[in-house]
C-alpha cells in the first residue's frame, strides 16, 4: 500500500524524495538512480500483483519509470513521488491491460500463464498457491478497469480515495466498478 509519508532512507538518512526529484529534473543522473532504488521495490510489487505473468510486470516496471522520468516536471509535489510512481503504475497497468484484451480478440496475442511463483511467497501452501492461481484466473476475465480496482482494494488494501487518485478515476466511478466487480467474482467463485 502506499502512504503519504516515508522516510528518506532506511535509516532515516539522505536525501528526500523532494530532493531527488529537484536534482534529478535538474539532470542529475545519480537522483534518478536514487529514485529508482528507493522506489522500485513499490512499482514491482505493484506491477507483480496488477500483471500477474512475469513478462508483462518486468516490461511494466521499465515503462513506469521511463514515463516518470521523462514527465518528471509534471510531478506539482516532488515529496510525493511514491504515490506518482504508483499511480503510473496502476494507469500503466490497466492501458497494458486494455491493449492485451484487444490483440487476444483480433487473434495477435496468446495468453501466457499466470507466474504464481510471482504473487505466493515461497513457504506458501500448495492449496493456497493452487486458489491464488484460481483467483488470478477470474480476475483475468474481468474487464481491466474492475480488475486493476478490484486488486487495488483487496490486494494492495488501499482506501477507496486512494484508489481514485491512482487510476484517475471519480470515487462514485471507482465505487461502482468495485462493486460489479466483486458480484462478478462472487459468481464466478460460486460456480467453480
Amino acid at each position: 500500500m502506499v502512504t503519504g509519508t516515508r522516510s528518506p532512507t532506511r535509516s532515516g538518512a539522505g536525501p528526500t524524495d523532494a530532493a531527488l526529484v529537484v536534482a534529478a529534473r535538474a539532470g542529475e543522473r545519480w537522483a534518478q538512480e536514487a529514485l529508482f532504488q528507493r522506489h522500485a521495490r513499490l512499482v514491482v510489487g505493484l506491477a507483480q500483483r496488477l500483471l500477474p505473468r512475469s513478462a508483462d510486470a518486468e516490461d511494466l516496471v521499465q515503462d513506469a519509470f521511463v514515463y516518470a522520468f521523462r514527465r518528471l516536471d509534471t510531478l506539482k509535489n516532488p515529496q510525493a513521488f511514491a504515490s506518482w510512481i504508483a499511480s503510473i503504475t496502476v494507469r500503466t497497468a490497466s492501458k497494458r491491460v486494455r491493449r492485451q484484451r484487444l490483440l487476444a480478440r483480433l487473434g495477435l496475442h496468446r495468453s501466457e500463464p499466470i507466474d504464481v511463483d510471482g504473487l505466493v511467497a515461497s513457504g506458501a501452501p500448495a492449496d493456497v498457491a493452487s486458489e491464488l492461481l484460481g483467483i488470478y484466473t477470474l480476475l483475468d476475465r474481468l474487464p481491466a478497469e474492475q480488475r486493476i480496482a478490484l486488486v487495488l482494494r483487496r490486494v494492495e488494501g488501499m482506501e477507496l480515495t486512494e484508489i481514485a487518485e491512482h487510476m484517475g478515476l471519480s470515487l462514485a466511478t471507482v465505487k461502482r466498478r468495485l462493486t460489479v466487480a466483486e458480484a462478478r467474482l462472487r459468481r464466478a467463485l460460486h460456480r467453480e
